[in-house]
């Protein structure tokens, strides 16, 4: 091993949902600090190459995987494909971070939600990232790294978010857990839990509509609402070599809403 290998050790991420929005960025972040990526994406190929192509431009590698983390049935199948990618692309047996981060929205009020949509909800935001997790783990690097996405809705309540923010609760208990039960590997599991961001999420609410948005920024500290990149960076920050120790946290990253 070169001194330079050394100093410089490849370093692969998966990311979930990295196609678009927080995911795209922190796959984004990740390759200009030098580490690799595996993203995922639902349906939508063509972005998800965008994204190949951009993080390449970084020098970096990476590869886009179809997953629904809403269907764990097909989670050992998507495993195999981690696993043949990692060996194709990297001649690797294991990658080194793990960010669950795929997820939808709901917008819908405690009396109005349905049975159907906190299925929905529970499936892509809690089983899933349970049950992936549990998949993963054996093509995870001991001493890697787990970032698991909540929500700042865990911390202040706003109508409308009530299942939402119940399976992000789970999230970040499931959290502690991880860290707990994976510290023997030296892996360390923490949650970033972002504010109101400018994305896609519950169909643009924060970006597209002015009320919306001017409300949030009302609300926060900073005075405005999020953009994708200021999470995309927090989440490269806690995979970095300087978080080595941070363990079992939440990492509110929201400029301060509702403080």
């Amino acid at each position: 091993m070169t001194a330079s290998t050394t100093a410089n050790p490849l370093r692969i991420a998966l990311v979930t949902g990295g196609s678009r929005g927080l995911g795209r960025s922190a796959a984004l972040a990740l390759a200009a600090d030098g580490v690799d990526v595996i993203l995922t994406y639902v349906s939508n190929d063509a972005s998800a190459q965008a994204v190949v192509a951009q993080i390449e431009a970084k020098g970096r590698r990476a590869v886009a995987l179809r997953l629904d983390v809403g269907d764990s049935t097909t989670f050992a199948a998507f495993a195999d494909s981690v696993k043949a990618a990692l060996a194709a692309t990297w001649q690797r047996e294991r990658f080194d971070f793990l960010v669950n981060n795929a997820g939808v929205g709901l917008h819908a009020n405690f009396e109005d939600t349905t049975e159907a949509q906190f299925d929905m909800l529970f499936n892509v935001h809690l089983k899933g990232p349970y049950f992936l997790t549990q998949k993963l783990l054996p093509l995870i690097n001991d001493g890697g790294r787990i970032v698991n996405v909540s929500s700042g809705l865990t911390r202040f309540s706003i109508a409308g978010a009530s299942a939402y923010a119940a399976m992000k609760g789970g999230v970040e208990t499931l959290t502690r857990y991880l860290a707990k039960e994976l510290g023997a590997r030296g892996i360390a599991a923490n949650t970033i839990a972002p504010g109101a961001i400018e994305t896609d999420f519950s169909g643009g609410m924060v970006r597209d509509n002015p009320q919306v948005n001017a409300m949030v920024a009302g609300f926060t500290a900073l005075g405005r609402a999020g953009q994708p990149d200021d999470i995309g960076g927090v989440i490269a920050l806690l995979l970095g070599e300087g978080s080595r120790w941070v363990n079992a946290q939440r990492i509110e990253a929201s400029g301060g809403m509702l403080v």
